[in-house]
């Protein structure tokens, strides 16, 4: 198994030294939880959920207008992480209408394993070794569990936020009890972080949409729920 810090290594320039001109301005990586708590039914609504989140006006006209970079990723128990849609540099309306039809269609690798919060942080942090150069990096997981597998997401969310990438959350409530403080505590990292809240897999689509907004709004609040 691949140990945290050689998962970082793989990040370009340690983020604050990079001198290359950015062309982007957010650099999003968006981690979908496939774990055995999440059914065939709830995956597909969070696939559907992102999809709509950003084909929604105001947020595709924001991600156009900032060239951003975009990538969706899959994960659950440890060693079992993937990607799902490849990085896209969002210059124009029709690669965003591409990147969000792959994203609708994108298909489950994984049904009953369990929940490691850890090695998905891990693993989506290597991923910006392969992005475009942007102003900000952020990782957006989404789950209903806390970790159960794997290295404490503590561990890996405080050394995420002294390499400057920001970890925000979207905690989908019903399956497990303080779900929401347990993100809070463990999870989110970096300035202006936060955690969105569904009460359940149909509120999703719309959550997504309104966490999407905040991210590129370049949220710098504290953090909240």
């Amino acid at each position: 198994m691949r140990t945290l810090r050689s998962y970082l290594a793989a990040i370009p320039c340690f983020v604050w030294f990079c001198t290359k001109a950015v062309a982007c301005d957010l650099a999003l990586i968006m981690a979908v939880d496939v774990s055995g708590s999440v059914d065939q039914q709830e995956f597909a609504t969070q696939m559907r959920g992102l999809a709509e989140g950003l084909r929604d006006p105001e947020v595709s006209d924001a991600l156009i207008t900032g060239q951003a970079a975009l990538m969706v990723v899959q994960w659950t128990g440890a060693s079992r992480q993937d990607v799902l849609v490849p990085w896209s540099l969002i210059d124009g309306p029709e690669v965003l209408a591409v990147f969000a039809e792959d994203t609708e269609n994108a298909q489950r690798r994984w049904r009953n394993f369990s929940t490691a919060i850890g090695e998905a942080l891990q693993f989506s942090a290597a991923q910006f070794s392969d992005a475009p150069a942007c102003t900000r990096r952020v990782i957006d997981i989404s789950g209903d569990g806390s970790s159960n597998e794997g290295v404490d997401p503590k561990d890996v969310r405080d050394l995420l936020g002294q390499l400057g990438i920001v970890v925000n959350a979207l905690v989908i409530e019903g399956a497990e009890e303080n779900i929401v403080d347990y993100f809070l505590q463990n999870v989110i990292s970096g300035s202006g972080s936060f955690v969105i809240t569904a009460n359940s897999y149909n509120e999703y689509p719309e959550k997504m949409r309104l966490k999407l907004l905040r991210e590129i709004a370049k949220q710098v609040a504290s953090n909240s729920k």
